[in-house]
């Protein structure tokens, strides 16, 4: 197991193609489904294949990515979050996501500002920026809590909606 990140509550590690059945279930969850889109992974195969060429990918290319995130105590996987290289952003973005029965218990907020705070410290980063869709109301508080401003909308070269950018004011 690849721990990355480890909170009071929260472990953040490396997904592996393990995680394929939990995978399965975020990305398929409402919340997943209405504010980052149906990425059409239903199977087991589907979500390792998923994993394989994004996640871990990334690790691979970048030295980090999206990581599993699961509680200390129990080890229960309950979402993901992480630094992104995305296509079309200058800059790496963190990312998160929770089943929805771990959303507004703090777990969000705790595991990205770790994750923040360890792409400052770990990796360098002087710049980390956000994305989001205009009507995630849950997702664009949290990034103000984190200390994000809103920057300017942008839309990705995959995408058709235009979304808001957050960023983190310089980091030195």
């Amino acid at each position: 197991m690849s721990v990355i990140l480890e909170t009071d509550k929260l472990r953040l590690r490396k997904f592996n193609t393990h995680d394929g059945v939990f995978v399965v279930t975020l990305l398929n969850s409402p919340g997943w489904l209405e504010h980052i889109g149906n990425r059409d992974i239903h199977t087991l195969e589907e979500a390792q294949i998923y994993l394989l060429t994004g996640p871990m990918n990334s690790y691979e290319k970048f030295g980090f990515g999206l990581y599993l995130v699961e509680l200390k105590e129990t080890g229960k996987s309950i979402g993901m979050c992480g630094l992104i290289k995305r296509d079309g952003l200058e800059d790496v973005d963190i990312g998160f996501a929770f089943l929805p029965e771990y959303c507004g218990k703090g777990y969000a907020y705790e595991a990205a500002m770790a994750t923040l705070l360890f792409g400052k410290k770990e990796l360098g980063l002087t710049r980390i920026v956000s994305i989001t869709e205009m009507s995630n109301t849950r997702s664009i508080n949290l990034l103000k809590r984190l200390g994000l401003e809103y920057e300017k909308t942008v839309r990705l070269p995959y995408e058709e909606k235009e979304l808001l950018l957050f960023s983190l004011p310089r980091m030195h």
